[in-house]
């Protein structure tokens, strides 16, 4: 069987969920140098494929691209784009219903189409009320992989980080942090979803603790609205810096290549971090790692996370705690996340 010569990838969203293709395309193109890649993605992303090399096309759903008529648009817009070396195979990393019209408009032109298997019974039975199938289930990654393995191609993983040596920090970045001294400990406490997210005062009190380190950097990260929330805190604890909603995604990405350790919440910072080779201690309340979204090349052991009949309750975050009181984070004691937190910056 010929194997295709050009995949269209399409992957929209979340970020996190796109932050997990790269080490599959990156390993991927390392096997398969000769297959053109194009990635359809959203624009402010495109940071995470840095050193791939690929073609990006960017998605503009809420505007041009909205709708039908904007994804029959986009389509022949990906179409002229490649007269040179059409299109012949897509991957469809994403499945949801602007994916699938894209697809289905490839599969009319009898281009190859496979769609990610998500895995929803898997899912659905680790986070059920009652009975629940407690086990691991296959990675987004292993997904993203098979996807490729149905068009054909078949790959061992082999991504350390989207950097290939050690990206220098710019004046803007020395200007808000410093040069690099002593120990950089990056905290995310921020998700999208507040099941996911520890508690602002209790993870005050692991700020308190970890900044009694003259020689150590807290480098919390966030959008605008997010820095709005630990207003005081910089006044209140030694060496804290608030990055969040300072920097683009692409400075943020510097940054955490020279954190000795994140800390985050199961979100896309985790993601982001693990896409630069740095240990994260992830932090995990509604949702578990067993449902296949740990961050790229961490390690189970720097979960912190309590075991509760209820957990998981959610997939993605999304509900709300039935029970009532978040057991799952407001149980979590600091001193557990510090304890890892140590551990990985001792090792």
């Amino acid at each position: 069987m010929k194997l295709p010569e050009h995949i269209l990838v399409i992957r929209l969203s979340a970020p996190g969920d796109v932050a997990m293709t790269v080490p599959v395309l990156h390993s991927f193109h390392k096997k398969y140098p000769e297959v053109k890649l194009t990635i359809l993605t959203k624009k402010r992303l495109a940071p995470l494929f840095k050193n791939l090399n690929a073609t990006l096309f960017f998605a503009e759903t809420k505007t041009e691209h909205k709708g039908f008529a904007g994804l029959f648009k986009l389509f022949k817009q990906i179409n002229k784009a490649n007269k040179d070396k059409p299109v012949d195979a897509v991957a469809d990393l994403h499945n949801v219903l602007r994916s699938q019209i894209i697809r289905s408009l490839f599969k009319l032109k009898g281009v190859k189409s496979v769609p990610i298997d998500k895995g929803r019974t898997g899912k659905k039975e680790l986070s059920r009320k009652e009975n629940k199938v407690f086990r691991q289930l296959p990675t987004t990654f292993q997904r993203y992989r098979d996807v490729f393995s149905q068009l054909g191609f078949d790959f061992e993983f082999n991504f350390k980080s989207i950097f290939d040596t050690k990206p220098v920090l710019s004046e803007k970045i020395i200007s808000l942090i410093g040069n690099k001294e002593g120990k950089w400990i990056g905290i995310a406490p921020f998700a999208a979803y507040k099941e996911k997210m520890y508690p602002l005062k209790k993870m005050e009190g692991v700020a308190n603790a970890l900044s009694e380190s003259s020689s150590d950097k807290l480098i919390f990260f966030g959008s605008i609205a997010d820095a709005e929330k630990l207003a005081g805190w910089k006044e209140k604890y030694k060496n804290i810096i608030i990055a969040a909603g300072r920097l683009n995604l692409e400075e943020e990405l510097v940054i955490m290549s020279s954190l000795d350790v994140m800390v985050s919440m199961d979100s896309a910072n985790m993601h982001f971090a693990s896409l630069v080779n740095v240990p994260v201690v992830s932090v995990w309340g509604a949702t578990h790692p067993f449902a296949g979204f740990m961050g790229w090349g961490q390690s189970m052991n720097n979960a912190a996370q309590i075991d509760l009949y209820c957990r998981p309750c959610s997939v993605f975050g999304n509900k709300t705690c039935y029970r009532g009181d978040h057991a799952c984070m407001n149980e979590l004691s600091p001193s557990l996340i510090i304890e890892k937190i140590k551990k990985v910056l001792s090792s």
